[in-house]
């Protein structure tokens, strides 16, 4: 049995869904040519690393160094703050480990073009954190257009709505600073527009615009200081795709009665896709092709149980059991590691984080100019 050896770098909440999905693969798959275990946490304090290595078994570092740097380590996992990433990465890829990296893949395009450069000369296996491909409903979304089910795309839209930020006594932590990477558009932007990419392929031009709720917040380490902000809350795009089909895409933090809601509608010349906000458990396919008379005959939108079925050697829980956010941070973990094992390129790799990176940065480049921007 390949043993694969981890070090997580952050366990705040995304660190705690890498880890999560690391300890629980056994339990999902029934794996037996290799086993994952963390063996190092690093975090940027000695008691939260302390904390945490109690929790996970592991042992504790507060440099990441002790890591991207320790030859008995494999995997390099990077669940650490956006603008912590660049080192980070750098230092893991010089050193040859393989990369599992939370998105977005850094804090803006400058930092990206210095990771596509030394992608150049890397030759370990890495992936990008981008859950949301890893849910049945949206593999076999993906497999329906492959099979051209729904035809030619004709339009779509998609969106990430969240309401995290409208309330004003909410404090700037990173994520709603835009010196540390955040705002909306890279912390939820980067999963709608990776899950639209997955879906139709590259996108030809953009238009955005972008808002910002509040212009001062209560600082996070001082609640009685209002500091000002610097990153958006609130982010439309109109884009084009190559076949000159257009869509929108957009998320917010200030969608006041959403919770997590991810969704998307995409219309074909044969048919169209849909998934549902907060129902990951389904997807819902419109068969254009189907006869409408008499009465409408059997024309309509099938509700497609997708639930937990996972090929083999997924085994738990049962397929029809509804599905979490968390199942698919652990098929996203499981692909890569089997990746690993078998030696073989992961699916999202961190080439696909370059490209989404510069996306962003030309979703806020449209927005400052009001304009469009080819891609």
């Amino acid at each position: 049995m390949k043993k694969i050896r981890i070090g997580l770098i952050g366990f705040g909440y995304i660190g705690k869904a890498h880890a999560c999905a690391v300890r629980d693969i056994p339990l999902y798959y029934d794996v037996g040519d290799f086993a994952a275990e963390i063996t190092h946490v690093c975090t940027s304090r000695p008691e939260t690393a302390s904390k945490a290595a109690s929790v996970l078994g592991a042992v504790p570092v507060t440099d990441f160094r002790q890591i991207t740097e320790n030859p008995d380590i494999d995997v390099v996992d990077i669940a650490s703050p956006n603008d912590k990433h660049l080192p980070q990465l750098l230092s893991a890829m010089a050193n040859g480990k393989h990369i599992y990296c939370d998105k977005p893949l850094c804090a803006n395009e400058r930092e990206a073009s210095q990771v596509a450069e030394a992608l150049k000369s890397y030759r370990g296996i890495s992936q990008m954190t981008l859950q949301f491909r890893y849910f049945p409903a949206t593999m076999r979304a993906k497999q329906l257009i492959e099979e051209g089910r729904i035809g030619e795309v004709l339009e779509f839209h998609g969106s990430f709505p969240h309401s995290g930020s409208v309330d004003p006594k909410a404090p700037l932590k990173w994520k709603l600073s835009g010196a540390a990477g955040g705002g909306v558009v890279a912390d939820l932007g980067s999963h709608i527009f990776d899950l639209l990419h997955y879906l139709l392929g590259d996108f030809d031009s953009l238009s955005a615009a972008t808002r910002i709720l509040y212009s001062q917040r209560p600082s996070a380490e001082d609640p009685s200081r209002m500091v000002k902000v610097d990153a958006e809350d609130d982010m439309v795009t109109l884009i084009r795709l190559k076949n000159g089909a257009l869509g929108t895409v957009c998320a917010s933090k200030i969608a006041t009665g959403t919770e997590d809601g991810i969704t998307f509608t995409i219309h074909g010349t044969r048919g169209a896709l849909m998934l549902k906000a907060m129902d990951l458990d389904r997807l819902y396919f419109y068969d254009n092709t189907a006869p409408g008379a008499p009465l409408g005959g059997v024309r309509g939108w099938t509700a497609i149980d997708c639930g937990q079925r996972y090929d083999k050697p997924a085994v738990f829980p049962a397929s029809k059991a509804v599905i979490g956010w968390v199942r698919g941070h652990i098929h996203c973990y499981y692909s890569f590691l089997r990746a690993v094992a078998n030696g073989t390129p992961a699916p999202a790799p961190l080439e696909e984080g370059v490209y989404i990176q510069n996306l962003l940065a030309k979703v806020k480049e449209s927005a400052a100019k009001g304009c469009w921007i080819e891609l």
